[in-house]
């Protein structure tokens, strides 16, 4: 079993986030343009550290976190979210290296497919992931909140 906490890839130790962590990682996620005003990233954070399925693993490059993954699953299928490399640290391998992470991370708990969602407009990171080897997959994706508010983009 590999130990997504202790892993290391060329200059990215990545490891499981701490409470320190959370203000960094924050402001990385809104410097990669992925908060949206309906979602509070420092709650997204407490629910992921909250359960035993799910965890946020941060890359460090020295002291700096550069690269972010919230990797989860439902006990079928394997999610991830807040896929963020720092942009002064792009073309390092850092996004291989933190979706690796998130992979092992999954294989370690017997989940066999990772699944993730990329806005239609976001082709950039499209092709990021098809060098990976991820497929795209036909799907009509449905939502509701359930506090009743109106439907988000």
């Amino acid at each position: 079993m590999t130990d997504a906490s202790a892993t290391t890839t060329s200059n990215l130790a990545i490891g499981a986030i701490a409470d320190a962590d959370i203000p960094a990682v924050v402001a990385l996620w809104k410097r990669c343009e992925l908060t949206r005003p309906w979602n509070e990233p420092q709650a997204d954070i407490a629910r992921a550290r909250g359960k035993t399925n799910s965890e946020v693993l941060v890359g460090r490059d020295g002291n700096t976190i550069v690269a972010t993954v919230m990797v989860g699953h439902d006990g079928h299928r394997g999610w991830v979210y807040y896929v963020a490399v720092d942009p002064d640290h792009h073309n390092k391998g850092y996004g291989r290296a933190i979706m690796a992470a998130a992979e092992d991370w999954l294989r370690d708990r017997g989940i066999e497919k990772l699944q993730l969602l990329v806005r239609a407009d976001n082709t950039r990171v499209q092709a990021f992931y098809e060098t990976l080897d991820y497929d795209q997959q036909e799907r009509v994706v449905y939502a509701k909140w359930l506090d009743g508010r109106p439907m988000t983009p």
